[in-house]
């Protein structure tokens, strides 16, 4: 089983309960293995190069393949998706879904997406726009940024994606300073981050992926 990762702070929930509850060490190191960017993640999955991954949500609505009602949720404020106020507009090569939502929000300047952009973020706020928040305020819906998408082994997905919605991870502090080490973000930040991300696709969140992809 190939299963791809992004390698962001807001998965790190899902990652860590694959390392405590998952036994095959093989499908463990396959998910380090293959780490990339959500775009590359994207072409590998519709090229069936892996088996699943959270795909985002632009690219998650065509293709003979089954999705899960698990995805990267933004209540509100995300932190890690913005446009950089006062600039010209330019894509992130990194993302799918957050280059188009910033156009269907007519918001111009630069897209940032990711741990960079909530580094960012952490250290000058007032000089970005959040686009979940920006969508939370115009619809009145959490914004939904990717989704698990299977292409095989759909069973052992479907029970993985249960069994994570119904627990509650708690992430060592151990690992939050090593994140925040390495991403250059202050670990008050981090903790603070996480509680604006959720997991679980609901009537509300299907319903705001829905109007994102008509």
């Amino acid at each position: 089983m190939i299963f791809a990762k992004i390698d962001y702070i807001n998965l790190l929930p899902f990652y860590l309960f694959i390392k405590r509850e998952i036994k095959n060490t093989q499908f463990k190191q396959s998910i380090n293995y293959h780490k990339d960017f959500p775009s590359n993640i994207n072409k590998r999955f519709k090229q069936r190069k892996i088996d699943a991954a959270f795909i985002s949500s632009i690219e998650s609505k065509r293709g003979n393949f089954y999705r899960l009602d698990i995805g990267i949720v933004a209540n509100g404020k995300i932190k890690s998706v913005l446009v950089k106020r006062d600039s010209r507009f330019k894509e992130d090569s990194h993302s799918a879904t957050s280059n188009i939502l910033a156009k269907k929000l007519n918001i111009d300047g630069e897209v940032i997406i990711g741990d960079k952009a909530l580094r960012r973020y952490c250290k000058d706020p007032k000089s970005y726009i959040d686009l979940a928040n920006e969508w939370e305020k115009r619809y009145k819906l959490p914004f939904v940024f990717a989704r698990l998408c299977v292409n095989k082994n759909y069973k052992f997905y479907k029970r993985l994606s249960s069994r994570f919605l119904s627990k509650s991870i708690k992430i060592p502090h151990y690992i939050i300073k090593r994140y925040s080490k390495t991403r250059d973000i202050p670990i008050s930040e981090i903790k603070s981050y996480l509680k604006l991300v959720s997991y679980k696709l609901s009537t509300k969140e299907l319903n705001s992926l829905k109007r994102f992809l008509r």
